[in-house]
């Protein structure tokens, strides 16, 4: 409630808030939108009727597109997710444009009801850094705010922290991903609750993020590189699947 009040204060009077108040790290949801209300209640239905799912994961579009099958083998997303955690009974909480803040206003409104998942994996932050524009200063201490609520309603979990994947979007988002990732990796170094991995390097060439390995770069017309395709998914899957492997042990 007292997360909800000043979420509500930061909109009625954000120049005012703002010095106070990240926003980046408190619970905003976007019920205006049907499609995302229609996801939202789909996600609490799916968790009532899979209490036994052991893997949870949590995040955006990226994540969303888990889901993802088409005509092209590019598409063929949904069939990786299950090659890797179809065992596990998994749970896909992704919604596309979601930010930090986003996730926390899904958790404290019961998504994680009623479920004991072995290990939830979270991979979220790429929005805070296009329409919001929240930077390292802002989105860090939000991601770290959907791991600490992620916790606090599923305890018996441990955390998968994914880094923020790399991107072709403006030199700006490039270095704030960076820093990021670096100021996440150092957080959580030594942590026995969660383990953060910094994916990037398996979808990228020559040290820059590869737009072959992406489903924007695909569209028509041609959008930036952001999402990844299935070759990235499944690059990603096999990166961090000794680890998922450790953890459900």
């Amino acid at each position: 409630m007292r997360r909800f009040a000043l979420a509500l204060l930061a909109l009625l009077l954000p120049g005012l808030a703002y010095a106070a108040l990240n926003l980046a790290a408190v619970p905003i949801g976007r019920t205006d939108l049907p499609w995302w209300r229609a996801r939202f209640a789909m996600t609490l239905h799916e968790a009532q009727t899979h209490p036994g799912a052991q893997i949870v994961w949590l995040g955006d579009s990226i994540t969303q597109y888990w889901q993802r099958t088409g005509p092209a083998p590019w598409a063929q997303i949904a069939p990786v997710w299950q090659a890797y955690y179809g065992k596990y009974d998994p749970l896909n909480f992704g919604f596309i444009g979601d930010t930090t803040a986003s996730v926390i206003w899904r958790l404290d409104h019961g998504q994680l009801a009623g479920l004991h998942p072995k290990l939830i994996v979270i991979l979220i932050g790429a929005n805070n850094l296009g329409r919001p524009h929240w930077g390292e200063a802002l989105t860090a201490p939000g991601i770290e705010a959907v791991v600490n609520d992620a916790h606090a309603h599923a305890p018996g979990a441990k955390i998968l922290l994914l880094g923020i994947l790399p991107s072709i979007r403006s030199p700006w988002i490039s270095a704030q991903t960076t820093l990021i990732n670096q100021v996440l990796a150092a957080h959580y170094a030594g942590s026995t609750l969660v383990t953060f991995i910094n994916v990037g390097r398996v979808l990228e060439r020559h040290g820059a993020p590869d737009a072959a390995l992406y489903v924007d770069s695909k569209l028509t017309p041609p959008e930036p590189a952001l999402h990844p395709d299935a070759q990235g998914m499944a690059r990603i899957a096999a990166f961090i699947n000794p680890t998922v492997e450790r953890l459900m042990r």
